[in-house]
């Protein structure tokens, strides 16, 4: 039997010059937080982060098994964007380019560097944002060895934190060529390679 050609999505220049908040399933992300950047910033909701933002205005998530297990998400309005291709037809897929810095030539295609925050990060550039602010991006446990905010996948399974933390470290110079900013805004942070700020100083800048 012949293998499903995919056809990867186009992603649209719909917020030229914006902020764009990326919200993270890292143990310290609350849901006042959360709440804080409705309607302040553009918002991509990665993976479980659509269960505290439905409101947001794009859903990724990397893997067929989690798009399996929330059944396509049904309720959320949004886009919606995946790494692999989905039984559902509203998921838009991109396409894999490679492991580490930033797709800016191809717009339906983003680099991996391993985990879908990495990923969204570049699909919220392909979108237009300037300025990107991390919440729940911890790269680490919490302080009890939690893993998530909501506590475990279905099948839990250890993150390669480090792995994680060297992709983000990369990306330095690619940030810099494509003029783009951005800011940890998570309460606990292992990833110390963007300015960590405050998300109050951060949103007193957007209104700026």
């Amino acid at each position: 039997m012949a293998e499903k050609s995919i056809t990867f999505a186009t992603v649209p220049r719909l917020w030229p010059g914006e902020t764009c908040v990326l919200i993270g399933g890292g143990p310290s992300l609350t849901s006042a937080d959360v709440d804080a950047v409705r309607g302040r910033a553009r918002v991509i909701a990665i993976n479980d982060a659509y269960r505290l933002a439905p409101w947001a205005e794009v859903l990724y998530a990397c893997d067929r098994k989690w798009w399996d297990w929330h059944q396509g998400v049904p309720s959320f309005a949004g886009l919606k964007y995946s790494l692999i291709d989905t039984k559902y037809p509203d998921v838009q897929i991109l396409n894999n380019t490679g492991p580490y810095g930033l797709e800016l030539v191809d717009r339906s295609g983003v680099r991996t560097g391993r985990n879908s925050g990495y990923q969204a990060l570049n699909l919220a550039i392909h979108f237009g944002a300037t300025r990107i602010l991390l919440l729940g991006f911890d790269c680490g446990l919490g302080e009890g060895g939690e893993s998530h905010w909501f506590g475990d996948h279905p099948v839990p399974q250890q993150s390669p934190y480090p792995h994680f933390r060297l992709a983000f470290e990369m990306l330095g110079e690619p940030l810099k060529a494509a003029g783009v900013t951005v800011l940890n805004c998570s309460r606990r942070t292992t990833l110390k390679c963007f300015q960590k700020v405050s998300l109050v100083e951060a949103l007193q800048q957007v209104a700026a």
